[in-house]
């Protein structure tokens, strides 16, 4: 077992699917206590299921980021139920891959929405609590493409470059007299359901190809995020980079 997550209760958005499912496997048979938010409730329900199954705690609710509504009732279902909430993995994401010049404009705004926003409201949701309980950590699923720009990735990089300039502005704000700790796990190319987000042809084509060559799994990922909350409480790991070992960029 690792240490420093057993009784943790740990949100965990985007949790239906890909990192966030393989994570909350992965926290559960360490003893986390785990409320799981996203919008198809029947995977939820699937994974609730099993983790209970596996001997582990698990809570489930329907929840869309872009609601924050949605997600103070996701952290709210924590407190009811646990009464503290110690860890937040806003995980929920899109990457609807796009040429700027072909102007899908109502991708980028729901990127923005769920990239973004969504990372904000569950800041918003937890951070008065973690505040009260002095102690607490937020983690966020950056990627690599919030470190460095590629053809059609101009606004989801947007999007992780906000989620990385959010996180160091929290952690500077709130490390001289608090211990909530912040980190963001910037994924390479991972194998998850991400691709089928991407509408461009070419660039799904591209992508999937990448993932299905060369791509990490989730559980790699999850692994990650284990590792920075089993961490003693003092030490805070705020930026961790996973690129599968044949990815250049």
């Amino acid at each position: 077992m690792m240490e420093n997550i057993q009784g943790k209760v740990i949100v965990i958005t985007g949790a239906s699917s890909g990192i966030g499912e393989a994570t909350a496997k992965k926290l559960a048979r360490e003893g986390a206590r785990v409320v799981l938010g996203a919008r198809r409730t029947d995977r939820l329900q699937q994974l609730a299921s099993s983790i209970k199954k596996n001997g582990g705690e698990a809570l489930y609710k329907e929840t869309d980021v872009t609601s924050y509504q949605d997600v103070k009732d996701l952290v709210n279902m924590a407190i009811e139920n646990y009464h503290r909430v110690d860890v937040l993995f806003n995980n929920a994401g899109l990457m609807p891959l796009s040429l700027l010049r072909d102007l899908k404009v109502e991708q980028w705004e729901r990127m923005i929405d769920v990239n973004i926003k969504g990372v904000l409201h569950g800041i918003a949701a937890v951070l008065p609590i973690m505040r009260e309980q002095k102690s607490g950590h937020i983690i966020n699923t950056d990627s690599v493409a919030g470190h460095s720009v590629s053809p059609g990735g101009a606004v989801y990089s947007g999007t992780k470059f906000a989620v990385r300039a959010i996180a160091e502005g929290l952690r500077k704000e709130e490390s001289p007299d608090s211990t909530i700790r912040v980190t963001n796990i910037s994924p390479g190319a991972v194998l998850t359901e991400l691709p089928g987000t991407i509408t461009d042809p070419v660039l799904k084509k591209q992508i999937s190809e990448k993932e299905q060559t060369i791509g990490l799994s989730a559980d790699d990922i999850a692994n990650a995020v284990a590792y920075a909350i089993s961490q003693p409480d003092n030490v805070a790991i705020n930026e961790v980079l996973v690129r599968p070992t044949k990815q250049e960029n």
